[in-house]
């Protein structure tokens, strides 16, 4: 018998800027990245930009027109811009990855080539897909335009469609180009996109930094009634962390444990569940706070602890407890469809006190109706706690 054995390791690297006025003819960001590995002569840009945006930027893509006419003369732009619709259903159909691959194909865009993806993290994450399979990837340039894409799915190295009624069913991790956060975009989201991107922020703090999630405590009110500076700081933080942990160790998640998952078994049942009414943002709110109420009922965390955070989320403008979640036994079955996600052994992140995350591989059902009954109850009775009387251990 012979054998051969193969090792190596490829690093990546990118940038994730953070700007205003984006397409500002005198805003640098965008040129320096598309020049960031030199000679820009030959290659082409392709955007794809959420159709919603529009209605709000209406001269969004005659400004960017002019940006590269002006900062970029020798990038060949395409000006047959591919507009989707946004939100989850563009991951649910196929065809929107079909039509995106096509005109890839039509256009002679090639693995040196540009696609300028502009939207939330729905669309960042089909052009994502799209691009990694065409040519074996494509560069790929993400503008996120929610809290949630800015803060977190914008940042990371995922890329996933849904399929089978299973979220993220089809996907790849590829890093993008370069992600470029332009903060003027948050302003005309509505209130469930502002808050939404919240939920991931405080999902980091909860299992990594006490003092980042003391921070968000400080600013809850502030932030639910938009002020962007807080929004800012905490973007930039949240993104922060969120790279720390790509480059920890795990970056493509070849083992079975996924901290930054904390919450999300239960979210991505209940947006499933709900036929995605329900956005991701305020599905990962519920799922933080049921597991937060499986870790206090374990005993793992206080009862100062678990009501600092439902009191948070509230605060903020949270639901915490709906109508499908009675469905205790399908709501669940999440827990398989999560290790069968994950591959191999069932592992799931709770907290052991605020900023402090711990692994375990299984979870006792009745406890969990335990939990989903004190979430309902708290959701239906006149619940605040002040934040900061809650000393973190």
């Amino acid at each position: 018998m012979r054998t051969l054995h193969q090792t190596f390791a490829v690093p990546f690297q990118f940038p994730v800027h953070f700007t205003s006025g984006l397409f500002k003819i005198d805003n640098p960001t965008l040129s320096d990245t598309l020049d960031a590995r030199g000679d820009r002569a030959g290659k082409k840009a392709l955007v794809v930009v959420e159709r919603q945006l529009l209605k709000h930027f209406p001269l969004l893509l005659n400004q960017l027109a002019l940006y590269m006419q002006v900062n970029v003369p020798d990038l060949q732009y395409i000006h047959k811009t591919i507009i989707f619709e946004g939100g989850e259903r563009i991951k649910n159909d196929t065809g929107a990855v079909q039509e995106l691959l096509k005109t890839i194909h039509e256009q002679g865009i090639d693995r040196q080539s540009f696609v300028l993806c502009i939207g939330g993290g729905a669309i960042l994450d089909m052009a994502g897909y799209a691009t990694s399979i065409a040519h074996r990837g494509i560069r790929l340039i993400r503008i996120p335009t929610t809290v949630l894409s800015q803060n977190d799915s914008g940042v990371g190295v995922k890329n996933s469609i849904n399929a089978f009624d299973k979220k993220n069913f089809l996907g790849c991790f590829t890093p993008p180009f370069a992600v470029i956060n332009d903060f003027d975009f948050l302003t005309t989201l509505d209130d469930r996109d502002w808050r939404g991107g919240i939920s991931e922020a405080i999902k980091v703090a909860l299992i990594k930094d006490a003092s980042f999630f003391e921070s968000i405590q400080r600013n809850a009110q502030d932030l639910a009634h938009r002020s962007m500076i807080p929004m800012q700081q905490l973007i930039h933080r949240c993104a922060e962390m969120h790279l720390q942990h790509i480059a920890s160790g795990d970056p493509f998640e070849m083992g079975s444990s996924r901290p930054l998952d904390f919450g999300h078994w239960a979210a991505h049942k209940l947006e499933s569940m709900t036929s995605y009414q329900l956005r991701h943002g305020e599905a990962v709110a519920i799922g933080i706070c049921l597991d937060a109420a499986y870790s206090f009922l374990q005993g793992r965390i206080t009862s100062k602890e678990f009501e600092a955070i439902f009191s948070l989320f509230r605060t903020l403008g949270f639901t915490l407890f709906i109508p499908e979640m009675k469905r205790s036994q399908d709501l669940i079955e999440g827990l398989n469809e999560f290790r069968e996600h994950l591959g191999g052994r069932l592992t799931i992140m709770l907290l052991d006190r605020i900023g402090k995350g711990v692994e375990v591989n299984e979870m006792d059902q009745a406890l969990l109706v335990q939990a989903l009954q004190l979430l309902e109850k708290y959701q239906h009775q006149d619940f605040q706690v002040e934040c900061n009387e809650v000393a973190v251990r």
